[in-house]
């Protein structure tokens, strides 16, 4: 007991350690982070159904999710350059305050067809703004403490309160009726309030701080974006394999909740839970393989995690009963924590004053290609079977994804620019 104590009390040191040596700018993101999350939490589990309760085919619902990401990808670019140039508060400030609005035209939505209007404001908002936190993020950490502080955000944003926001969720739409559009409404006007506060909280707290080579010329789009691949390693084969990798988030996220609603009869509360579940894992499994991520390299932790949320799939298509669906949902986590430890290699293939604008050009094909497949997998739950929408996503990553990864050169300790540091940029 001694000993266990011991332990506990180092990685607590360890814990607090690791936070002081963080600058204010992450500590502000991450609280903002965290609060984003919580909300999205809330309201994930039922934005589909909403969609389908006001007259939404699963096509149709395709189409929400095509226009959203797609339009978003478009502007991925030229937000990222803004950031380069005029700095992360301002855009900070917009992405939220488009996040506010999209939950506004939610609430007050009376057909699918406005939800268009609605999902195009949300993914321009959540776009810019986490662009821009994903920008302050990984300037502002150092390689050694670069996975576990994008984990750590994870653990408390994904896991901690990916956890709360869920119930919280279920208990609201329980309250107003159960799982159809009025009882589901409420939770659009409770998360408007809680980003409105987010906002605030970035106005008043946050730098404008900005990372500036000492030898930019004149601004310059077209040239500034080439300059990113003549800087870069690897970054073209590192687009293909990001961009598969987020397929998910246009092709199987948006279909779990409906499948799990529509063909295997969960309510509310095996919705909350599927969710809740799915925050547990980084929870509990978030820092620390982000600090495995740190020792032993970003693409062993990837080899690991992947195959869990290919388990995941398969056991929501052939779920028996409510608790393999919650299960299901705890193995949908391990694409939370791959994903953040892909972030971490993204954001070390570019020096840091370029990186506002790689991962707008990241997101323009990421967020194209995951609208084209929402659309896809709307025509192919209602011509094919819903089931096919999982099986086509897993055999993608086995046999696109996986072989890619396998042929890039592990970033740990690699990114590029950081010892120049010092001699190449000025803060402002």
């Amino acid at each position: 007991n001694l000993m266990r104590e011991k332990k506990v009390a180092v990685a607590i040191s360890k814990g607090i350690g690791f936070l002081r040596r963080q600058p204010r700018d992450w500590k502000v993101t991450l609280t903002r982070s965290s609060l984003r999350t919580f909300v999205y939490k809330t309201i994930f589990p039922y934005q589909s159904i909403y969609a389908m309760g006001l007259g939404a085919t699963a096509t149709q619902l395709g189409i929400i999710n095509t226009a959203g990401m797609g339009i978003a990808g478009l502007f991925g670019p030229f937000i990222g350059w803004l950031i380069d140039r005029i700095g992360t508060k301002r855009i900070y400030l917009i992405g939220i305050g488009l996040l506010a609005f999209s939950y506004l035209i939610y609430g007050v939505a009376q057909s699918w067809t406005i939800l268009i209007a609605a999902m195009v404001v949300f993914w321009l908002g959540d776009t810019t703004s986490g662009h821009t936190c994903s920008t302050v993020c990984a300037n502002s950490l150092s390689s050694q403490d670069r996975a576990t502080g994008m984990s750590f955000c994870e653990t408390l944003a994904a896991g901690l309160l990916g956890i709360v926001g869920p119930i919280v969720g279920a208990s609201v739409v329980t309250s107003f009726g159960g799982v159809n559009v009025e009882g589901i409404r409420p939770l659009f006007f409770i998360s408007l309030f809680i980003t409105l506060g987010t906002f605030f909280l970035v106005l008043t707290q946050l730098s404008n701080q900005r990372w500036k080579s000492s030898s930019e010329r004149k601004p310059s789009f077209f040239r500034d974006i080439t300059q990113v691949f003549k800087q870069g390693k690897n970054l073209k084969r590192w687009i293909i394999i990001a961009s598969v990798g987020g397929l998910p988030m246009g092709m199987v996220f948006p279909f779990i909740q409906v499948f799990a609603h529509e063909i295997k009869g969960a309510d509310q509360y095996i919705l909350g839970a599927i969710v809740a579940g799915s925050a547990l894992t980084p929870l509990v499994l978030g820092i620390p393989l982000g600090r495995l991520a740190d020792k032993i390299g970003r693409k062993k932790v990837l080899y690991l995690t992947s195959p869990l949320f290919w388990i995941s799939n398969l056991m929501l298509i052939w779920a028996p009963n409510s608790g393999f669906l919650i299960v299901s949902g705890i193995l949908q986590g391990f694409f939370i924590v791959s994903m953040t430890v892909a972030g971490a290699m993204t954001v070390e293939l570019v020096p840091p004053e370029h990186m506002g604008r790689w991962l707008g050009v990241l997101r323009f094909f990421r967020l194209l290609l995951a609208a084209c497949v929402a659309y896809l997998a709307g025509a192919i739950w209602d011509h094919l079977g819903p089931h096919y929408i999982f099986l086509i996503s897993i055999g993608l990553d086995i046999f696109i994804r996986i072989p890619l990864l396998v042929g890039m050169p592990e970033t740990l300790g690699l990114r590029v620019g950081e010892k120049q540091r010092s001699k190449g940029e000025t803060l402002h």
